[in-house]
């Protein structure tokens, strides 16, 4: 017998919009109540003494110094566009709006 009863996997299921039916409960009660038991394990082996980490191993960031570099001309990016008009991109109206 699961601890979690068919009355709470239907409410479970009714705030997250699902419509499930009678066996759908019965069988997901089951799956739910064996899902609670793992996370419980995992809680038992859990101690103060060993720090929560988020990764098996040291992750650490590999950081470049921001060097300011010169980067391209208005007319060197333009230069490449199929379309421009007074000094940008020019692109196809899409939304049907007016111009």
């Amino acid at each position: 017998m699961s601890s979690i009863s068919r009355d709470e996997v239907a409410h479970l299921a009714r705030l997250a919009r699902l419509d499930l039916e009678p066996d759908e409960l019965e069988h997901l009660a089951g799956q739910l109540d064996q899902i609670i038991g793992a996370v419980a394990q995992v809680s038992e082996v859990a101690a103060d003494h060993i720090p929560p980490t988020s990764h098996a191993l040291p992750v650490t960031n590999v950081f470049r110094e921001d060097v300011l570099r010169p980067g391209l001309t208005a007319d060197a990016a333009l230069a490449g566009a199929p379309e421009a008009e007074d000094g940008r991109f020019r692109v196809p109206q899409i939304l049907g709006e007016e111009q």
